[in-house]
């Protein structure tokens, strides 16, 4: 399944000007307020003309030159930033509306077992949690058989433990409901566990975008993210776990050990690793607390007005990020090619910067 969307379109002070495609699995699109994400899916739902567009969901054409298909006719499923459920329904007559459109029972089944929201099918939606809200909001969209689900910012309305309650579910969503998702957030953490594929915009412009681990170790994607919020997105498998609640992974540079591995042994698992956090030396240390120590190869060198200094790594095929100062990069006369150790202490990774969605 394969969305291809080229448009251009004025809003405002805002000119949209992108070409893009979204395979199978999850494409964010990222960026800050205003960089015309929402545009952009609300033009692939039908919910926006185009100035000029030429947006096609596995061959069917949704908007062309001659063409503009009514949203009704796109099997399309929207989830919006607020779950805008019937108020005057239950949460199971919501559903139920949703599966005028093809569902079958078996599948209304599972869907409500996968969203574990059995217990919520006689509420109606102003007794309910925001999470929760959502979840019933997710599972409407899919009982509507799309081929294609839109989500706009699902969890920008949620605080904290709202939202590390419901991520878990979308990364069942994202490995059992087998639909492709363009997925709208400007929150890089949302981003780091779900995707697949990155859309980084600026101000109506495609600023990069690929496979998520290339672009999230990008030095040039940190004014996007963020400097306190750019790292890399590593891939690993679950070891042992040790009496003492470290977790050994195994990394394609070598082993690591991690607090808060809570993935069963054998699991494959994606963790975030900030640029900040990652320290990096001549040669292998010795004598340090931090026992996290990999062979890195400098890709890349990124330096700016500031003080400060990104450097690329790859770490035998994964790509790692290091921010240091400028100095740093001038006394260790740091250069493309030179081989160094990266130093990662195992507290530095939160648990909820670690994801059982390998990629």
């Amino acid at each position: 399944m394969t969305l291809l969307v080229a448009m251009t379109h004025r809003a405002g002070d805002l000119t949209l000007d992108v070409q893009f495609e979204a395979g199978p699995g999850v494409t964010a699109l990222f960026g800050r307020s205003g960089a015309g994400k929402t545009t952009i899916v609300n033009a692939v739902a039908g919910l926006l003309r185009p100035d000029h567009a030429e947006i096609s969901l596995n061959g069917t054409v949704f908007n062309s030159a001659r063409t503009c298909l009514a949203p009704h006719k796109r099997r399309v499923g929207y989830v919006f930033q607020d779950a805008r459920l019937f108020p005057h329904l239950t949460v199971a007559q919501n559903l139920d509306y949703a599966t005028r459109f093809g569902a079958k029972p078996k599948v209304r089944d599972n869907i409500i077992e996968m969203l574990d929201i059995a217990g919520l099918l006689a509420r109606r939606p102003a007794s309910l949690s925001g999470g929760e809200r959502q979840r019933v909001a997710l599972g409407r969209a899919l009982l509507a058989a799309p081929e294609l689900l839109l989500m706009d910012e699902p969890l920008a309305a949620l605080d904290g433990p709202r939202k590390a309650e419901i991520l878990p579910y979308l990364e069942r969503l994202k490995s059992e409901a087998a639909v492709p998702i363009l997925y709208v957030s400007h929150a890089v953490d949302e981003v780091a566990r779900l995707a697949d594929h990155m859309v980084l915009l600026s101000g109506g412009q495609i600023v990069r975008q690929g496979p998520l681990f290339d672009v999230m170790a990008d030095p040039a994607a940190i004014p996007l993210l963020g400097v306190r919020e750019a790292g890399a997105v590593l891939r690993g498998t679950v070891v042992k776990h040790g009496a003492d609640g470290l977790s050994t992974l195994q990394l394609a540079a070598g082993p690591i050990q991690l607090l808060g591995v809570l993935a069963p042994v054998g699991a494959e698992i994606r963790l975030r690793v900030l640029a900040q956090d990652v320290l990096l030396s001549l040669e292998r240390p010795t004598g340090l607390s931090a026992q996290n120590i990999l062979p890195v190869t400098v890709t890349s060198i990124r330096t700016g007005d500031g003080p400060g200094a990104a450097i690329a790594l790859n770490a035998e095929g994964d790509a790692l990020l290091s921010r240091v100062t400028a100095r740093a990069v001038s006394s260790m006369g740091l250069h493309q090619g030179q081989q160094l150790f990266a130093i990662l202490k195992a507290t530095s990774v939160a648990q909820s910067a670690i994801s059982a969605q390998p990629g």
